[in-house]
């Protein structure tokens, strides 16, 4: 078992992130995660990971509202001092975010700026105000999405901030490289959870085209993403650096 490290997974009550959140107890590390609304689904989490032996917490977070930033940190530190009895952290894990369907000639100004806030200003200033709490050695996960490779109809403000995040995610490999902090991004294909309203989840037709345009012929699932996150935490993937990691099962190829 490796020695025991902490990280910080942004949007962690559900979906994607709560099987990050798993697959890292199950790894022997603690979690701290964040939730906007669902405070009792972060809490089973955190009872999920407890169960596991780990420790957590669950800290509420609107990854869109920057001014909150330095209150959320102060909560952190206090979590990392009271629960783990630690200073630092391991692992950031940008995940959280919302769904946006609309077409180009469409979409309105305010939806662009929250989809900005949410992925991609908000993980930019939420990670500038992570470095002083972020241990030396450890790993920056910046979630993107297929939709930055391929494109759909209906996605061109998201995808857009997801392309903007992995170029980001470069320069952060490069300038914190001195600190011997890896960067790197996992591109999530279609998954079905309950991301964007179960947009693709609830819609079979939906998911009968995606399945047919896999080269595995499905659509992903949450188990699919964390065990992919939980091998970027690990010393196997020590070497791993200002990468993209598509796991989408081979769609579009």
């Amino acid at each position: 078992m490796p020695t025991p490290k902490i990280a910080l997974i942004t949007g962690g009550s559900r979906g994607l992130a709560r099987d990050m959140a798993l697959r890292l107890a199950a790894a022997g590390h603690d979690v701290i995660l964040t939730y906007r609304s669902q405070q009792a689904e972060a809490e089973a989490v955190v009872a999920d990971i407890q169960a596991h032996g780990r420790r957590a917490v669950a800290l509420r977070l609107d990854v869109g509202q920057l001014a909150t930033f330095d209150a959320f940190f102060g909560e952190v530190k206090a979590a990392l001092r009271d629960t783990f009895q630690a200073e630092r952290f391991d692992f950031l894990i940008n995940n959280a975010g919302t769904g946006l369907y609309a077409a180009f000639a469409e979409t309105t100004e305010a939806q662009f700026d929250e989809v900005l806030n949410v992925h991609f200003k908000g993980p930019f200033f939420l990670t500038q105000k992570a470095l002083p709490l972020l241990a030396d050695g450890g790993r920056i996960i910046n979630i993107s999405s297929g939709l930055a490779r391929f494109s759909y109809a209906g996605s061109s403000a998201y995808a857009a901030m997801k392309g903007a995040v992995e170029v980001l995610s470069r320069y952060q490999a490069l300038e914190l490289g001195a600190r011997r902090i890896a960067v790197n991004v996992v591109a999530p294909g279609a998954i079905a959870t309950d991301f964007g309203g179960g947009h693709v989840r609830d819609n079979a037709e939906l998911s009968a085209m995606i399945a047919s345009r896999t080269a595995l012929g499905r659509v992903g699932l949450a188990d699919d993403i964390g065990p992919l996150v939980a091998f970027l935490c690990s010393d196997d993937a020590k070497w791993v650096n200002g990468q993209r990691l598509e796991a989408a099962g081979g769609i579009h190829l």
